[in-house]
């Protein structure tokens, strides 16, 4: 529902966090919404959608207190309004408290819930009285609180528990209500690296070459600039981790690459871009409007040896068996490796979800292996942290499939797990949470 207001970037922020609750992503809603706002607002936009979305379960706590009642008895315009206005009483210090009070009863009164205006008013009112309150005074188990602290649900927090250890699970929850840094590779087949790199230094960014990915830089400042290359094509966003899988993919010019589960087309067009667009890559997704976006990458990109196609990597595939050099399953997944960046992920994953993908994995994996031609690779990823979707799935396959070995990986020594793939961490490698691994298919 569009609503009129004085504040675009609240206005923003709360049609955004509405959609979001319908189930539709943050991170795209607020890529669409940049266009109509002016920089600031897009930062506060992004700042309170982000902020909100990373600390719903203690804001809610902190809701039902001021307005003793349970936050499911609200109407959703109502929480949200709550939430976004209590983001910033704790949160951002340089907003006035009269503005975050304010503008929160506007968004009520605009987006037609008059009779909760007053309601509002004093929920927040009584939260500026009351600054001191905190959620967690009374809270004693350990993974309850850790799970409140972090804004987590508790069945995550008992998850990495179990698998990482109390502090890497506490260290872990902490890192994903952390901003991501800004990383890019330079399109070589379009830009000139180091020119790009000048040009970014000379507008004052600071820049700072990956540790993870040989191709990837970190980035900050210059943001028009920055928003200018993207733009014209000449760098691509993306995470160092999932930079790192196109490069153990490692494909050469000349050779044949199935991309099995390709949009959006981040990791397809650094494949086609690293082997200088000159090898013959077929880019696989279920539906057309995933593909549309992946077209747009490539366009972007102007890259030629890409030829897209829309089938179930579920079902057997049109292609003759051993018929690729290279093979990607990149698996859809739970993307708990992402959180910092998706945090309405957290709320909506469960347990039994990852079962379900767990299995689909394994499926896909065994269908892209047929393709591998013998002395071929076969890439397994994920930006999943669950052991369910990624060990789990490659020690299955293998011991069902003989005739494949996983390849030694040339990534740095920190990276490799005891089973030999490699892994990125939000709280270790300040990346999205990667999996990794490389299997080869034997000679016959």
């Amino acid at each position: 529902m569009k609503i009129s207001l004085d504040s675009p970037a609240r206005r923003a922020a709360f049609e955004i966090l509405q959609r979001v609750e319908e189930g539709s992503f943050a991170n795209v809603l607020l890529a669409n919404k940049e266009a109509e706002l002016k920089q600031r607002d897009r930062a506060l936009c992004h700042e309170l959608v982000m902020g909100v979305l990373r600390r719903q379960q203690w804001l809610d706590q902190l809701t039902k207190h001021y307005a003793n009642r349970e936050v499911l008895t609200l109407d959703l315009g109502v929480l949200i309004a709550i939430r976004l206005g209590l983001y910033q009483l704790r949160f951002l210090s340089r907003i006035p408290v009269s503005a975050a009070v304010n503008e929160s009863v506007n968004l009520v009164r605009l987006a037609r819930l008059r009779s909760a205006e007053g309601f509002v008013n004093a929920i927040l009112r009584r939260a500026t009285r009351e600054m001191a309150y905190d959620p967690l005074a009374d809270v004693i188990d350990p993974v309850d609180r850790l799970s409140l602290e972090t804004s987590h649900p508790r069945r995550l927090i008992e998850r990495w528990t179990e698998a990482l250890g109390v502090a890497e699970a506490e260290a872990l929850a902490r890192a994903n209500n952390d901003p991501s840094p800004v990383a890019f590779r330079v399109v070589r087949t379009k830009a000139n690296e180091a020119e790009i790199l000048d040009r970014l230094k000379s507008e004052g960014a600071k820049l700072l070459a990956s540790e993870i990915a040989k191709a990837a830089w970190r980035v900050s400042g210059a943001t028009n600039l920055l928003r200018e290359l993207v733009g014209s094509g000449q760098i691509y966003l993306q995470d160092e981790g999932s930079q790192l899988v196109a490069e153990v993919l490692d494909a050469k010019v000349g050779e044949r690459v199935l991309d099995l589960c390709a949009a959006p087309g981040s990791k397809t067009t650094q494949i086609a871009d690293l082997a200088s667009d000159s090898l013959s890559l077929v880019a696989a997704d279920l539906h057309e409007h995933r593909l549309a976006v992946l077209d747009r990458a490539i366009k972007s990109q102007h890259l030629k040896s890409i030829r897209r196609i829309a089938l179930n990597g579920l079902e057997p595939l049109p292609f003759l068996n051993d018929s690729f050099d290279r093979v990607l399953v990149d698996a859809p997944c739970s993307g708990t490796g992402t959180l910092r960046r998706n945090p309405e992920i957290r709320y909506r994953i469960s347990n039994e979800d990852i079962r379900d993908l767990s299995t689909r994995q394994n499926r896909l994996v065994f269908n892209a292996s047929r393709m591998v031609r013998p002395g071929g690779r076969l890439v397994y990823s994920t930006c999943s942290i669950e052991r369910d979707e990624n060990e789990a799935v490659v020690k299955a396959f293998l011991e069902a499939n003989g005739d494949f070995a996983p390849v030694r990986l040339h990534v740095k020594s920190s990276l490799i797990t005891d089973s030999g793939a490699a892994r990125t961490w939000p709280h270790r490698n300040d990346t999205d949470g990667f999996f990794i691994t490389a299997l080869q298919r034997k000679e016959r």
